[in-house]
Formats: structure tokens, C-alpha cells, sequence
């Protein structure tokens, strides 16, 4: 038989302290264990920040200038000539024979002005003049009689003299009456109203009875004759385009009523001064419109072919950077660290700028540089750099 156990809390004891080793072992285990999760944790957070600070970019490389330069300018189109017609006598209008639209020839009669005050000026006039040489006519007769005598000595010479004097004061008198004549009968012809040159009429501003003033000071102008069969066409020019665009630079012209059609004109005239106020240089353009199509005052779109621009590269306008230090642009080197070049523009076309110095053709260029980016930043790159002409 076997011996019942003597000290029963003993063995109790000794159970409950194995139990309890085993619980601190797995507790110790189970805290080892969540130290060491978050550890990872902690260190994958760090990586993953530190892969998000680096910047993610995109290249570009600088493309060569296109042989065929040219500018896109607003325009406003004029009449080769353009005369507005007033009126140089005063009356009322007693007739009109064109109307706005109707091609005319030089010396053809637009209108017709009736001048009472004018024709009774003219009669007065005539009649002032009938008198005057009447008065002349007898001064004549007296100062001869008097001049036969003076060699008689039956008269004194003074007299003679008298009457030769009031002669002349006569046919003084006489001329100055019929000047005035002359004047009236020169205004008299100013009541027809002509063209000056071959061409259309583009506005009448008069109607039959209305009541007519004299000069562009006084009244308005009653009709616009223009000539159309060639244009002028003005645009500003920027200033530093104004060496590339020389008198003879040719230029296709549009107009928004004609979509799709373009004309030919030149460059004939240029100001040679700069507009302080827009920094342009004004010039002038004719095109042919024997066929009439363009209208005076159309707005026009202008492109000027200009000389080529040797030796420069084009980037997106996106690539600039504008800081207290000037222009530059972002390169990125073999170590995929950003290196900051200065560089100078050629031309500004909008959305693509064209650099006369700074860059060479191998260059990485970043196309949108992030804001804070400096020299020594690393990056990473988005894909393989491409040329801006190439599409993404």
C-alpha cells in the first residue's frame, strides 16, 4: 500500500508556483512579442516617410527651334484711302444720288446743297462790281480830259493829279469787287458735293432738307468715301521682335467672316519708335482686296513669317523658375540630384519658351518643378525623360 501524502499544502504550493511561472513566461512572451511588432512598425512608417519626401518628377529635353519662326498678331483693318466729305458752304441738302455701298468715280456728284444766302451773297456781289466799274468807267473819262489840259496850262497839276488818283482808287476798287465775285462764284461750286477718288461710299450721314454747316468744325460730315481695292492693315509689334520683322516681311492674313481663307499682305511701313506705354513698335500692313471680300474695319488675325532663330531651345513654359536670384530652370543629373541652371529667354510664345542660352540638348529638365526645390534635392523620376514635341 502506498503512503498517503503528509504535507498536502506543500505539494498545492508547489503546483500553483509552476502554474504562475507559466503565466509571467507567456505574459513576458506576449509584451517581447508587441515590442517587437511595433518596432517593425515604426521602422516601415520611417521608410515609407522618407520614400514620400523624396519629390516624384517629370523630364523633359530641350528641343531644337523650328526652322519656320512666325507671330500671331491682332490686327485692325483701314482703307488704302479714306476721305470724309463735308460740306463747304451752308444751306440745305436738296439732293443725295449715292448711297452707302455704291462704288463712284472720282468727280462723281454724292449731293447737292441748296444756298439761297449763298446766291443772293453772288447777285449782291455782281451788282457791287457793275458799280464799281461804272465809277471807274467815269474816274477814266474825267482824269484823261484833265491830263489833255494840263499841257495848256489851263488847269493846275494838282488837280490833274486828283483826278488821276481817284482813277486808280477806282480800278482798285473795281478789282477788289470782282475778287469777291470770284470768291462767291468758287463757293458756288462747293454746292456739289464729289468724290474725290475712285472707290465706295461707306457712310452718308445726311438725308434730303436737312439743315447744312459749313467745315468739320461746325457740322458733321455728310458722307465717307473709301477706297477699298487695297487694305492697310496695322498691328503693334513687340519689341523684341521688331529685328525679325523688316519691311517686305510677308504675313498671311484672316478674317473671322471668311474661316479658313487667307490672304497675302507686306510689311511696307514702320514707325521706328517704341510705344513707351505697351512697349510695341507700330507697323503697317497692305494686302490686296481687288476682290472686296475684307471690309474696312474688320479685326484681323496677322502671321508674320520672321527669321529663323539659330542656336536656341525650346522647353514648356511650365519648366521656369522665377526666384529673387532670376530666371532658371531644374536639371536633374546622373545622381538624381536637382541642379539649378540659369537661363535667358529668346522668344515667349505662350506655352513654350524659347531659351537663347543656358541649356544644351542632353540636359534632364524637369517640366513642373515642385515648390522649394533646390540644388542637391534628390528626386525620383516619374519616367524616362521626353522630348516636348513627343506626346506623353
Amino acid at each position: 500500500m502506498s503512503q498517503p501524502d503528509r504535507n498536502p499544502s506543500g505539494a498545492v504550493t508547489r503546483r500553483l508556483t509552476v502554474v504562475g511561472g507559466a503565466f509571467a513566461l507567456l505574459a513576458i512572451a506576449v509584451v517581447a512579442y508587441g515590442l517587437g511588432t511595433r518596432q517593425a512598425q515604426n521602422a516601415s512608417l520611417h521608410d515609407e516617410t522618407e520614400a514620400q519626401a523624396v519629390p516624384v518628377v517629370a523630364l523633359v529635353t530641350p528641343a531644337s527651334v523650328s526652322n519656320n519662326a512666325a507671330l500671331e498678331l491682332p490686327g485692325r483693318l483701314q482703307a488704302f484711302i479714306q476721305a470724309p466729305i463735308y460740306a463747304r458752304v451752308p444751306g440745305y441738302l436738296k439732293s443725295w444720288k449715292y448711297d452707302i455701298g455704291a462704288k463712284v468715280r472720282a468727280g462723281d456728284v454724292l449731293a447737292e446743297i441748296a444756298t439761297p444766302d449763298l446766291d443772293q451773297q453772288l447777285m449782291q456781289a455782281r451788282a457791287d462790281l457793275g458799280v464799281a466799274q461804272a465809277n471807274a468807267k467815269l474816274a477814266q473819262i474825267g482824269a484823261e480830259r484833265w491830263q489833255s489840259l494840263a499841257s495848256t496850262d489851263a488847269v493846275a497839276k494838282q488837280d490833274v493829279d486828283q483826278r488821276t488818283f481817284t482813277w486808280n482808287a477806282n480800278m482798285a476798287q473795281v478789282k477788289a469787287a470782282q475778287a469777291n465775285v470770284d470768291r462767291l462764284v468758287a463757293m458756288e461750286s462747293f454746292k456739289s458735293l464729289v468724290a474725290p477718288f475712285d472707290g465706295i461710299v461707306t457712310a452718308r450721314e445726311t438725308d434730303i432738307g436737312a439743315l447744312i454747316n459749313v467745315g468739320a468744325a461746325g457740322g458733321a460730315q455728310l458722307f465717307v468715301v473709301s477706297e477699298t481695292g487695297k487694305l492697310r492693315v496695322y498691328v503693334n509689334v513687340p519689341q523684341n521682335y521688331v529685328p525679325s520683322v523688316p519691311p517686305g516681311t510677308k504675313a498671311t492674313i484672316s478674317v473671322p467672316e471668311h474661316p479658313g481663307k487667307a490672304y497675302s499682305g507686306t510689311v511696307e511701313y514702320s514707325s521706328q519708335a517704341v510705344n513707351p506705354s505697351s512697349g510695341t513698335t507700330l507697323m503697317e500692313l497692305v494686302v490686296d482686296n481687288a476682290a472686296g471680300e475684307m471690309m474696312p474695319g474688320d479685326y484681323a488675325s496677322i502671321h508674320l513669317q520672321m527669321a529663323a532663330v539659330g542656336h536656341a531651345l525650346s522647353l514648356p513654359a511650365s519648366a521656369l523658375i522665377f526666384d529673387a536670384k532670376g530666371l532658371s530652370v531644374a536639371t536633374v543629373g546622373a545622381d538624381n540630384r536637382v541642379l539649378l541652371k540659369p537661363v535667358s529667354i529668346e522668344r515667349d510664345l505662350g506655352t513654350v519658351i524659347e531659351l537663347a542660352s543656358g541649356l544644351s540638348a542632353s540636359d534632364r529638365v524637369i517640366e513642373i518643378p515642385p515648390d522649394g526645390i533646390g540644388n542637391g534635392t534628390a528626386v525620383r523620376l516619374a519616367g524616362v525623360a521626353k522630348n516636348k514635341n513627343e506626346k506623353s
